[in-house]
Formats: C-alpha cells, sequence, structure tokens
C-alpha cells in the first residue's frame, strides 16, 4: 500500500475489482496444483491488505517490508514449499496459461529458476525458483538490492544456478509493451483495458491490442484536453 508513485494501488480497483482481486481471480484458472499466499509487510497501512485477505478466504503472510527476500524465504519456510511461484500484486493481468506453461517447464527440467519476462509483455510474465535456489540467495545474497529485489542474486550467478527461459507465441511476444500498474499512466491503461473486457479474463492478445488503442487515443489527446 505504500507504492510513492501510486499510493495504496494494490486495492485499487480495476473494473469491478481491487487489483489484488483481480489477480486471484485470473489465479482461479491455474491448472497446476498450488497454494496461494500473499506475502504483505508487517507495517500497519498494509493492515487493509489483510483485511481483503480475510474477507476473500486467501492467506495471508506477514514479514518485513524492506527485506523482501527475507519475507519470502520466511513464507516459503513456514509452509515448506519446494518451488515458489512469485507474482506481484501491481500485475493484474498475468497470463494463467503461460503461468501453468512455466510451472511444467520448472519441474519437467528441474530448473532452480525459471521466468517468462524477456518474452511476454512487463506485468504478464511470472518467474519461479526452487526452495533450494531461494535459501542459497537468503544465506549469501547480502547486499542491498539482493534483499530488495528476490531473483538478483540468482540472476548474477547463472553457473550456479540452472535457469529456463519460456518462449511464448508471437502474438504474446511484445515485452515492448507495458500491462503493470506502476504509475498513474499505468493504472489508466489498466482501467481502460478492464472497460473494454473482462479483467479476470482478458487475454494477453487483447491486452496488448487495447494498450495500443489506448495509447493511440492518449496521443491524439491535445493539452487543452487534458484536465
Amino acid at each position: 500500500m505504500g507504492s510513492t508513485r501510486l499510493p495504496g494501488k494494490v486495492l485499487k480497483p480495476v473494473g469491478d475489482s481491487p487489483l489484488l482481486g483481480v489477480i486471484l481471480r485470473r489465479l482461479e484458472r491455474l491448472q497446476s496444483p498450488a497454494e496461494i499466499i500473499v506475502a504483505t509487510s508487517e507495517l500497519q497501512r498494509d493492515d487493509p491488505v489483510v483485511n481483503f485477505c480475510l474477507q476473500t478466504g486467501v492467506r495471508c503472510f506477514r514479514g518485513s517490508e524492506e527485506d523482501v527476500l527475507d519475507r519470502y524465504y520466511r513464507c516459503a519456510t513456514g509452509y515448506r514449499f519446494s518451488q515458489i511461484v512469485r507474482l506481484t500484486a501491481d500485475n493484474p493481468f498475468v497470463d494463467v496459461a503461460e503461468l501453468d506453461r512455466l510451472i511444467r517447464r520448472h519441474l519437467d527440467s528441474q530448473a532452480d529458476y525459471s521466468h517468462s519476462f524477456a518474452s511476454l509483455p512487463v506485468g504478464v510474465g511470472a518467474e519461479i525458483f526452487s526452495y533450494r535456489a531461494l535459501e542459497e540467495s537468503f544465506n549469501h545474497g547480502h547486499l542491498p538490492h539482493h534483499r530488495e529485489h528476490v531473483n538478483e542474486f540468482i540472476q548474477e550467478r547463472p553457473r550456479d544456478f540452472r535457469t529456463v527461459h519460456l518462449r511464448v507465441a508471437p502474438a504474446k511476444h511484445r515485452p515492448d509493451i507495458r500491462l503493470t500498474v506502476d504509475t498513474p499512466e499505468d493504472y489508466r491503461r489498466a482501467c481502460f483495458i478492464a472497460a473494454n473486457r473482462p479483467a479476470d479474463s482478458v487475454t494477453t492478445p487483447e491486452a496488448i491490442n487495447l494498450s495500443e488503442l489506448f495509447a493511440e487515443r492518449a496521443a491524439e489527446t491535445t493539452p487543452s484536453d487534458l484536465p
């Protein structure tokens, strides 16, 4: 809830649900067996996130706000997860079909780290860590950026961790498109997409097309048209 560029963004409405709710509803379509945990901070300002989880029946774990690696490690340890899928709560349009593919490939290849970031639009992909990789990161990643970004210790050591990258169909291969929600402009784009297609079921190609339409309309808007 403490985003500086877009305060409270994880519970801002996108269509007819809070942003976090859109993600959870999309994950109902996941075919792979997985337990969903919302891992938020212990700060009082994140109490609304916990209350939302209580209302929707989703498990919630609380940990450090700044040491995100510590929060992930303690959550994974407490629940005894062998594999951890990481989705961030400012990405409402996660591609669940590609997530299922990523999970299968991660398990089949016995990877330490798998991701689909390089192919899909920004905010649509996901990443998976083995518990071993997460534990190694926790024990040996002591630099500030290692603690703030869960994946960076692993990414900096490709020789130490078996890494898999998921390739996707050309219609979804648009890493130049932003479908994350990090700024007011991102939020307006997400709301535009949700106004034209149900946010919990819009496909990645549909979201890409609507994102481009949003950009076209924004380009046509003159400064005098803006509030």
